[in-house]
């Protein structure tokens, strides 16, 4: 009997955003939060004033001054590029009660609401605020808190179904840290919509631990009067600890999956592995073990073939998939040349869901991207020659010397995407037509990104230098954005909505 080659449980890589970590420390937390509150009633009253003049001056076209917070002022604009109504928003109808128990129970976060309730609420309770959490599209799906803020919530629309996007309700913590990725306070007249302002949110992102994909937002809301300094920091806390709750969970999914392939590879000749639903490897036998694999979205049971691997016969498992290798042109299993890829399209149109479809002989399949492949995708789109690792790590860090991080990251993105990307220099492979769709107005590229490249840009710095047209490539990528088909994208308990 063959015995199966059971791979180490995986370790998973701090998930992070732009260039840190998402485990970030009170002192990170203190500088992402905006500050906007003194020690008494007379300096909080003050600070709201000047929030408001702030907020004035903003709307009326002035570039937000350096007292803004930059994650305050970049929504105000994105605002104001949207036409965003001041006053009134534009608010999104309710979902219907039975979407929102569908979306209830298709949420990873439904199974880590008890860490967040156990975390927050009785703060919240505390401080007449309310515990609210989202999905990745800011609707919201489940309040605790006090009855009273509850009903101050319904006021303003912030109740389950509610949509708590930017596009819908201008700036506020929920939307916000959806575009941005991280954790903020939005207090007082830092909302955009003047009928928020007597209102306060301290909210944190919540990301899969297995594929760092944004599955919503944790928020503590309520009335301005009652904001707290240590409220963003709580969260932000609670958050990672719910995180990594997930995290457990999955390995222990992992260890399930695991029990069950081992004997059935055993059995088996050639070349296997057995996959969870993302792609992490639980066993293998014949071959070393790849750590994750890159799964096409619509994967399914049947004939696939798979980036670094070839052609596959795939069966399901509980939890998971049998992959075995197969022959490729009469060779060995998986030996011969994988079909060339002929086409990519990086789609960057959609803020926080960046995705790279490749096209060739055998088919096509899209993957959806981490923010810093995003950006190197962009980077190397946007100079078809080519790219040293220096020349990368200036575009994305501002630091040339950082090559170390720039070539392990094109390392996974070659894994990944097979054989589209070449080195010395860095650029597409040879025959790869390269479809770049960006969204139409450039301060919405990639908004959570703080690479040098990709604030020039969004700046109106198109060469990342200064001001000045977008050379022609750039504009000819814009025209090919305009003309892409498609869109652009009651309570349980005296104390709780869910």
């Amino acid at each position: 009997m063959r015995e199966a080659t059971l791979p180490p449980v995986p370790r998973h890589r701090p998930l992070r955003d732009g260039d840190r970590t998402v485990d970030h420390t009170s002192q990170q937390t203190a500088r992402t939060a905006p500050r906007t509150t003194g020690t008494g009633r007379g300096s909080t009253r003050e600070a709201v004033r000047h929030l408001n003049r702030l907020r004035d001056a903003a709307l009326a076209g002035d570039r937000p001054p350096s007292a803004v917070h930059p994650l305050i002022g970049e929504s105000w604009a994105r605002m104001l590029r949207l036409g965003l109504d001041p006053d009134r928003g534009a608010p999104a109808g309710l979902l219907p009660l039975e979407e929102v128990e569908r979306r209830r129970r298709a949420s990873p976060l439904a199974t880590v609401l008890p860490t967040l309730r156990e975390g927050l609420v009785s703060v919240a309770d505390a401080a007449l605020h309310i515990m609210v959490v989202t999905d990745a599209d800011g609707r919201v799906l489940w309040r605790d808190g006090s009855a009273r803020v509850r009903r101050d919530a319904d006021r303003v629309g912030l109740e389950p179904g509610a949509s708590w996007a930017e596009e819908a309700v201008g700036t506020n913590g929920i939307g916000t840290a959806l575009v941005t990725g991280r954790p903020l306070r939005v207090h007082s007249a830092e909302h955009f919509v003047r009928g928020h302002h007597h209102w306060t949110c301290a909210a944190a992102p919540l990301r899969d631990p297995r594929t760092g994909r944004l599955l919503g937002v944790v928020d503590v809301s309520g009335p301005a009067a009652g904001v707290h300094p240590a409220t963003s920091r709580l969260v932000v806390s609670v958050a990672r600890l719910a995180e990594s709750e997930l995290r457990e969970r999955h390995l222990e999914s992992v260890e399930r999956l695991r029990a069950i392939a081992a004997p059935i590879l055993c059995r088996l000749g050639g070349r296997a592995l057995a996959v969870d639903r993302d792609g992490w490897t639980a066993a293998v036998t014949g071959m070393p073990s790849p750590g994750r694999l890159t799964l096409p979205e619509h994967f399914g049971a049947g004939r696939r073939r798979l980036p670094g691997l070839g052609p596959c016969a795939v069966d399901p498992l509980p939890e998971g998939w049998l992959v075995r290798l197969e022959p490729d042109d009469g060779g060995a299993a998986g030996a011969g040349p994988a079909a060339p890829a002929t086409g990519l399209v990086l789609d960057l149109r959609r803020p926080g869901r960046p995705t790279a479809a490749v096209t060739g002989g055998a088919g096509g399949w899209t993957q959806p991207l981490s923010p810093r492949h995003a950006e190197l995708l962009y980077a190397l789109a946007r100079r078809p020659a080519g790219r040293t690792a220096a020349q990368l790590a200036a575009d994305l860090f501002g630091d040339p010397g950082r090559t170390v991080t720039v070539r392990a990251e094109l390392s996974r993105l070659r894994r990944t995407l097979g054989g589209v990307l070449e080195h010395r220099p860095y650029r597409f492979a040879e025959g790869v037509e390269v479809r770049l769709l960006v969204p139409d107005e450039p301060g919405e590229l990639l908004p959570r990104s703080t690479a040098p490249l990709i604030r020039a840009v969004r700046a109106g710095r198109a060469d990342g230098q200064g001001r000045g047209a977008a050379p022609a490539g750039e504009r000819a990528v814009r025209e090919t954005a305009r003309r892409a088909d498609g869109p652009r994208n009651p309570g349980d308990g005296a104390h709780r909505d869910a």
